[in-house]
């Protein structure tokens, strides 16, 4: 693989952010009054700002989001049903005092499900937790079993919960992983209804009168409990779960909405009436700090777009330019600093190969991209070839060809056939010079035999011809034949 870091990238960065007002981390957050909080953008996942996030402290009643998480997670599971009628057990009031938050639920009262999850969510009644708990794991040590196993899944190693309600000063967790648990939970419909409920009527039961609960989360209801202590109406607030004990101080994990901002706050450890170091509630008034610090001063900024050619890569045997133009597969927006840039950015390219060679079709996935602004990195991303890149003809035809004559086999068989053309060829020579040997043969002897012939007729004219007369037909058959005519006197022919 090949590293290709782009510092290049920075210009366009600082002309997409052309402000030059100090950067996000910078821009310091408001004071607090809390020992531990966090701001989360909820559309990004993103940590915005944080103070002793990871510092393990008493959750009180922000127990029960983990509560509520489990409760809806077994209805959907259809464990339970969130309109069957559940009978309150004799563990109901395990735990609790005369002075913890509750909703007058006693052993024996039968209520829906649904019931006893609002009670616990909007007037952060304890009894009604044990009574969720003992429903879903038949104890209530199971379940807190059954919570703690569920910390781990979402990654939570600084929690632990030791009951379902958060009265116990063995509950420890932290502002980071109550977030997470928050997020979690809000991605359930169930869940985020109960959440952002200011006011719940509990239909009369076989115990009880009907029930108006109204929450305690002061920020949504201006009739909270917590209301008496001033005004902490917030309407940008869609939601919140308080919680309060002497070992956690006063806790608030909410949620925020303006324009196209959606922002939770996790605020733990703050003074109070109740704790003797304040006259209000701080948990709210930091939280509504916290949120105009945000709304305020941040707004999202497209920082990677998936039309941005990051890199151009050369590709062996293309067509056209030759070059492949890669792009990520998706865009991320960050919440920034509305007036300022990222005090730095870099991009971190990574090649999944040395060399590229076309053709390449369209969305290839060639390399990965990191991005780190101020530190912090974001990605892997996939990158992909922006368009395809096809292969030239020309050398598509030379790349057959020498592939073909590449292979082993094709070579045996040339050499071989050029083996028998040379032996044709001299086959063909021999038989040439052969065929002109007997040519020059047959042309001797034919010259031979003539000069015979020839010298044959010159000895037939120099010999002496002989003569015969011819006997006359009437003399054959004659009993004797004049022969005397045939030689002379002498005796002689």
């Amino acid at each position: 693989m090949k590293k290709n870091r782009i510092l290049s990238f920075l210009i366009l960065f600082c002309l997409v952010f052309s402000a030059a007002a100090p950067s996000a981390h910078a821009l310091e957050a408001p004071e607090a009054a809390a020992k531990a909080w966090i701001i989360v953008d909820l559309n990004t996942g993103e940590v915005i700002d944080e103070h002793n996030a990871d510092e393990q402290r008493s959750p009180a009643s922000l127990t029960k989001i983990m509560t509520g998480l489990l409760s809806v997670e077994a209805a959907e599971r259809g464990d339970v049903s969130m309109d069957e009628t559940v009978t309150a057990g004799l563990d109901c009031q395990t735990g609790l005092d005369s002075s913890s938050s509750n909703a007058s639920i006693v052993a024996g009262e039968q209520m829906s499900f649904r019931d006893y999850f609002y009670c616990a969510m909007v007037v952060s009644a304890n009894e009604a937790c044990n009574v969720l708990g003992s429903r879903i794991s038949g104890s209530i040590g199971g379940f807190v079993e059954l919570m703690n196993l569920r910390a781990a899944e979402l990654g939570c190693a600084n929690t632990h919960f030791a009951d379902p309600n958060g009265l116990s000063y063995d509950n420890q967790t932290t502002a980071r992983e109550l977030s997470i648990i928050l997020q979690e939970a809000l991605q359930h419909e169930d869940f985020l209804e109960a959440f952002t409920t200011t006011a719940y009527t509990v239909p009369k039961t076989n115990y009880n009168e009907q029930r108006e609960l109204k929450s305690t989360d002061a920020l949504t209801t201006r009739d909270s409990y917590y209301s008496q202590y001033g005004d902490f109406y917030y309407e940008p607030a869609i939601g919140g779960k308080t919680g309060y004990t002497r070992a956690a101080g006063y806790c608030l994990a909410s949620v925020a909405e303006k324009d196209d901002l959606r922002v939770l706050i996790v605020v733990m450890g703050c003074p109070g009436p109740l704790s003797g170091d304040s006259d209000v509630p701080e948990n709210f008034n930091d939280s509504i700090r916290f949120y105009n610090w945000v709304f305020d001063n941040f707004s999202y900024g497209e920082v990677l777009s998936s039309a941005e050619i990051l890199a151009r890569e050369p590709v062996e045997d293309a067509e056209g330019e030759g070059f492949v133009s890669l792009r990520p597969t998706e865009d991320l927006t960050l919440l920034l600093p509305s007036d300022a840039p990222p005090e730095s950015r870099e991009l971190d390219v990574t090649l999944f190969d040395e060399r590229f060679v076309a053709p390449i079709p369209s969305g290839t996935i060639l390399g990965q991209l990191t991005l780190r602004i101020d530190g912090k990195s974001y990605g892997p991303y996939d990158l992909v070839n922006a368009a395809e890149v096809k292969l030239a003809k020309s050398e598509f035809i030379r790349k057959q060809v020498d592939s073909f004559f590449a292979a082993r086999g094709v070579r045996i068989v040339i050499v071989v056939l050029a083996l028998i053309l040379l032996a044709y060829f001299a086959l063909v020579l021999r038989y040439r010079t052969l065929r002109r040997k007997h040519l020059r043969e047959v042309r001797l002897a034919e010259k031979r035999r003539k000069a015979a012939q020839e010298l044959r007729r010159q000895q037939s004219v120099k010999e002496p011809t002989l003569r015969f007369t011819a006997v006359d037909p009437s003399e054959r058959d004659a009993d004797t034949i004049d022969l005397t005519r045939f030689f002379d006197e002498d005796g002689n022919k």
